[in-house]
């Protein structure tokens, strides 16, 4: 009677102990990065114009001259100088690349709705999510 406890226990051991461990997950929200692309200041200027800009201005101001770069960067100083002294602290700076990064959130959420929300109606189902994100599976 005692064997058969005893190796009963010592297999549950061992299914347990040998099993896979779980995945441990984070639990710390980390926030996005401001850019996806590489910060080197020696190569490009692209990280800091899609931090500062965000991802689709900064596309937009790719195909600028630089006269018209200027006056749209002069317009945008303007908005993050927030009291208006004529200066950008670096308070107001951070600020503006919060924004800036809210914004292209917000914008990618409103295209991603669009995107799932087949039958306009402004509500997502589970159908046409499922349909949306995995119907090229289906």
């Amino acid at each position: 009677m005692l064997f058969p406890r005893l190796l009963l226990c010592l297999a549950a051991w061992a299914l347990c102990g040998s099993g896979k461990p779980t995945e441990r997950k984070e639990r710390v929200v980390r926030e996005a990065p401001l850019s996806a692309r590489e910060h080197d200041d020696a190569q490009s200027f692209d990280y800091d114009h899609d931090a500062f800009l965000g991802a689709e201005e900064a596309k937009t101001f790719d195909q600028l001259t630089p006269e018209e770069s200027k006056e749209r960067l002069g317009k945008i100083v303007g908005k993050i100088d927030e009291d208006g002294d004529g200066f950008v602290t670096v308070e107001e700076l951070k600020a503006w690349i919060k924004f800036a990064q809210k914004r292209w959130i917000y914008e990618d959420v409103e295209r991603q709705w669009k995107g799932h929300d087949l039958n306009e109606d402004g509500l997502v189902s589970w159908e046409e999510y499922k349909n949306a994100t995995y119907g090229y599976i289906l």
